[in-house]
């Protein structure tokens, strides 16, 4: 493969456009390169993650994980290209059910936090949410591939077992949400 980016300023974009993958150009503030930038933005954070010390197998998940975002990148930019095969959607189902077998049931919302790497993933699950939430807009305007929108949601689900999984491997116990009433009730009780 020849070199792809032989300068890397073109003055292209001063204007406040952007070339997409079929070399047409769109405005920078565009749903579809905001939808791009998120994408981006999420996998920039997965790789926050991966600089951590990580179970080997959290890492090649996280791995391939970003290999699939650049996929759904360039199928967002590329209007009617589909990269992003459903099988992967799938593949993160696998994940997910394998890690989240050794956790204890959630009967509380957990807050973010316990290791640094699970409160890293916490918030590229954050950074997932919001990529999808931006998809959808775009997607109601402009159909996008049918794993996209699957995708980005089964992730986020992985990424906060993932979290969990983290923090209970490093012997850290999930921070559970405390219900500010049900405190306020027991400290009433108890004066």
């Amino acid at each position: 493969m020849g070199n792809r980016l032989s300068k890397i300023y073109t003055r292209t974009g001063d204007n406040g456009t952007t070339g997409l993958g079929d070399g047409s150009r769109i405005e920078k503030d565009s749903p579809r390169v905001e939808a791009m930038g998120c994408v981006d933005e999420l996998n920039a954070a997965l790789g926050v993650l991966l600089a951590e010390t990580l179970p080997e197998q959290i890492t090649q998940s996280l791995t391939q994980i970003q290999h699939d975002l650049f996929d759904l990148g360039s199928e967002i930019s590329i209007p009617g290209y589909q990269r992003l095969q459903t099988s992967r959607v799938a593949a993160l189902e696998q994940t997910l059910d394998k890690l989240n077998a050794d956790l204890e049931p959630l009967k509380e919302f957990i807050l973010p936090g316990g290791t640094r790497a699970a409160a890293l993933c916490h918030q590229a699950r954050t950074i997932c949410r919001r990529a999808e939430r931006v998809l959808l807009s775009l997607h109601r305007e402009q159909v996008t591939s049918d794993a996209a929108l699957p995708y980005l949601n089964r992730l986020s689900d992985l990424l906060f077992v993932m979290a969990r999984h983290l923090n209970h491997t490093a012997g850290r116990a999930d921070i559970l949400w405390q219900n500010q009433a049900r405190i306020l009730k027991i400290n009433i009780t108890i004066d």
